[in-house]
């Protein structure tokens, strides 16, 4: 299973980006398209099934030496998919009071949280499955180093953080909850 969490300032530029691969079993992923098909001809065409699907989780390596991630897609559709959910998440924010919101949007094997912070600053994370105590946990964690970074007079909101101590807590956390 693979988690992405971009941090967007409140100008909605990146500020931080991780992909993290968790080593917790994933739950079986049933593909549609092979549900209404026979066992015979799905075993032979499991790939190809798979891959029209995007049920696939695993992480590769391409031919021209760039990495594929989560369900076969690059890394610019899966920052692509987190963009695109800005304005879902910004239509629930105005709806709901709340800092954390869960499941905000969904694409393909995709789900979209995200956590708003008071300073308009938004954490988006997308994942494959269902584990909201976890992800919220995943958040608190993170906005409190966010914030402790934040408290650095050399950092402002709309600087990338590139922060190793940052990077290395937030896998961290990452690693726990997730």
């Amino acid at each position: 299973m693979s988690h992405h969490l971009f941090i967007l300032s409140p100008s909605d530029t990146p500020i931080y980006n991780l992909t993290y691969s968790s080593t917790k079993p994933a739950p079986a992923i049933i593909s549609p398209l092979s549900s209404n098909l026979p066992t015979w001809s799905t075993s032979a065409f499991a790939g190809t099934l798979t891959a029209l699907s995007g049920a696939s989780s695993t992480t590769q390596l391409t031919t021209g030496g760039g990495v594929r991630i989560g369900g076969g897609q690059d890394r610019h559709v899966i920052q692509m998919i987190a963009n695109a959910s800005l304005d879902a998440v910004e239509d629930v924010m105005r709806k709901e009071g709340t800092m954390y919101l869960k499941g905000v949007d969904k694409f393909n094997e995709w789900t979209v949280s995200a956590f708003i912070t008071p300073g308009n600053t938004k954490f988006v994370l997308l994942h494959e499955t269902k584990n909201d105590e976890g992800i919220k946990s995943f958040f608190l964690d993170v906005w409190e180093l966010y914030v402790k970074t934040m408290l650095n007079p050399f950092y402002s909101n709309q600087q990338v953080i590139r922060s190793s101590t940052f990077d290395s807590r937030v896998r961290a956390s990452a690693k726990k909850c997730l």
